[in-house]
């Protein structure tokens, strides 16, 4: 049975799309001024015989013609919504340059008062996007006025800031592969071939272990601006970011928001955050989360069809395809759709498992043992087999290889005597010593079926910098630092008969950079770097422990859907 007739079986039934396309007219290449003079190129549809209906406005870096149109909300036409997709500064034939992130909000505001003076505008328009499109989305969203009556925003965030600088680190793989795409997509085909192009270029330019500075060139031929920027702006207070961060304005929205992420995709931790401002600021968002990767094409249909949904509630006042609670979330292992009334799920707890001497980790306190100790080399960097990425898949895999390394430190759970559900916030409180003052400690969550495969469910890392001495307190005198690692959040069953598992390493190449330990900035290290002796301790004095969201109370309703997660990546319970 598909998903979408699974889904119906949630209250209320979705949108069933089985009307054939009516015909619609496209307006090609309207310029729309912007006040510094460049002109920027937009196209727009409406429903054939339309005389007056709400506008859904998008903005994107990604083209308007061809599959793009598609992507871009061309489907929302024949119900009855003219759509307006502009190509934003720098981009398939829009003028001035295209600086990412850079002109998003001041452009967007000034495509908006653009269309509050056109005689086709009925007064009321909604965002919608995926990705930087969702992005460009949240930039004018707080300064949009009271025209905007709805977004829909999919696998993004106010801010990518922190998913450029993953617990301050730097995401290599995703930013130089992205970089290279933006280059690539104007080409000949380029908008087909440049997702797989360009990541196979940023990887193997990585792998070259060559310092970061250099690989922009190695990857595509030539200095890439986006890329040199973030090197050189790693710094999370400097002036590139505070006009680039929406981060802040986003419980300013007063327009209904409604979000679709991936469990797997590099920006849940921030699009969650993003859902929770929505909360404190006294607003009922809506929250999809599925068993998807940034890259993965399943998402579409379910986010078209929520979008759709929302945008006929909020521009037109039917509410009848609106489900009744505004968390969904796919919980993986248990292969099946729940919804709750909010995130994270009412009832969840923390339950501490504490790292044991040996490898072990139980629910049991800690005990008085030895730390457990592992040598990091940036000359042999520890690498990632899966986790979130932005091109190519984030499907979990089988991590075995990696814990045969001994850089790193492997706890395994005893057999699950019963099924266990984890969904929510994970965080690891460790406490740890390094023989460098810089140095980063990665944290992963994985689930181990009874024939053996460990299979990654989330992860999460933390650069430490004296600099920056929030990133870890000090305990003691004797160079014991406590750190608190935010994981991805999780909505996973650890099944009866599995085991929980946890990795503690320092590195995970070529997704995120290597810390050489020496403190030179991104943009100017040039050394091989120096190795880092780590301990990480598990005794009464320092109980480090994975905190694990568990959930016991049913949801407000559920149903399987094993063909969401097909083929089966956990096996089934």
């Amino acid at each position: 049975m598909a998903l979408r007739d699974r889904l119906d079986r949630l209250p209320p039934a979705p949108i069933r799309l089985t009307r054939s396309l009516p015909r619609y007219t496209v307006e090609r290449d309207i310029p729309v001024t912007m006040p510094d003079g460049v002109t920027l190129l937009a196209d727009r549809y409406v429903p054939r015989g339309a005389r007056s209906a709400p506008t859904i406005l998008v903005r994107t870096p990604y083209g308007r013609r061809g599959p793009a149109a598609v992507l871009n909300g061309l489907p929302f036409v024949p119900f009855g919504f003219q759509l307006l997709v502009q190509s934003v500064r720098g981009t398939f034939g829009s003028g001035g340059e295209f600086d990412p992130l850079g002109n998003e909000r001041e452009d967007g505001l000034a495509t908006v008062a653009w269309l509050r003076e056109q005689p086709w505008f009925d007064g009321s328009f909604a965002a919608y996007g995926a990705s930087y499109l969702g992005y460009s989305a949240w930039a004018l969203a707080a300064e949009a006025g009271p025209g905007l009556k709805a977004m829909a925003l999919q696998i993004t965030a106010s801010s990518f800031r922190e998913a450029a600088y993953v617990g301050g680190s730097f995401a290599l793989e995703s930013t130089l592969g992205w970089t290279e795409l933006t280059r690539r997509q104007t080409s000949t085909l380029g908008l087909l071939t440049a997702p797989l192009v360009s990541r196979r270029r940023a990887l193997r330019a990585a792998r070259s272990l060559r310092p970061l500075s250099e690989l922009d060139v190695l990857a595509g031929g030539e200095p890439m601006r986006f890329y040199r920027d973030l090197l050189a702006n790693h710094e999370s207070g400097a002036e590139y970011w505070r006009r680039r961060d929406f981060s802040g304005t986003v419980g300013q929205v007063a327009a209904p928001v409604t979000l679709l992420g991936g469990w797997y995709d590099v920006f849940l931790p921030w699009q969650v955050k993003d859902y929770l401002a929505l909360r404190a600021a006294g607003h009922r968002p809506y929250l999809t989360i599925g068993p998807w990767w940034h890259a993965d094409a399943r998402h579409s249909l379910v986010a078209f069809r929520e979008a759709l949904a929302w945008f006929k509630a909020h521009l037109r006042g039917d509410l009848t395809a609106v489900r009744a609670s505004p968390v969904r979330l796919y919980v993986t292992g248990a292969r099946e759709w729940r919804d709750y009334r909010d995130w994270p799920p009412p009832g969840m707890r923390r339950e501490r498992w504490h790292l044991h001497g040996g490898g072990g980790l139980g629910e049991d306190g800690p005990q008085d043992t030895r730390p457990s100790t592992y040598r990091f080399d940036p000359s042999d960097p520890t690498p990632a087999l899966g986790g979130p990425s932005l091109l190519g898949s984030s499907k979990p895999v089988d991590n075995r290889p990696l814990e045969k390394r001994r850089d790193v430190l492997v706890f395994t759970s005893a057999v699950l005597k019963k099924d266990l559900d984890l969904i929510g916030p994970v965080v690891a409180d460790l406490f740890v010593r390094s023989s460098r003052e810089h140095t980063d400690f990665l944290v992963r969550l994985c689930d181990v079926a009874p024939d053996g495969t460990s299979r990654n469910v989330c992860e999460g890392g933390l650069r430490l910098d004296p600099r920056h001495p929030a990133a870890g307190g000090p305990v003691g005198t004797d160079g014991v630092r406590r750190v608190a690692i935010d994981l991805w959040p999780v909505g996973h069953r650890f099944c009866r008969g599995h085991r929980i598992r946890v990795h503690v390493t320092s590195g995970a190449y070529p997704k995120v950079a290597v810390n050489p330990g020496t403190g030179e900035p991104l943009a100017t290290a040039a050394s091989p770097g120096v190795p880092a002796d780590q301990e990480v301790f598990h005794d009464p004095d320092h109980p480090s422990a994975f905190l694990l969201p568990v959930v016991e109370r049913s949801p407000e309703a559920a149903v399987c859907d094993p063909e969401a997660e097909d083929p089966p990546v956990f096996g089934a319970c």
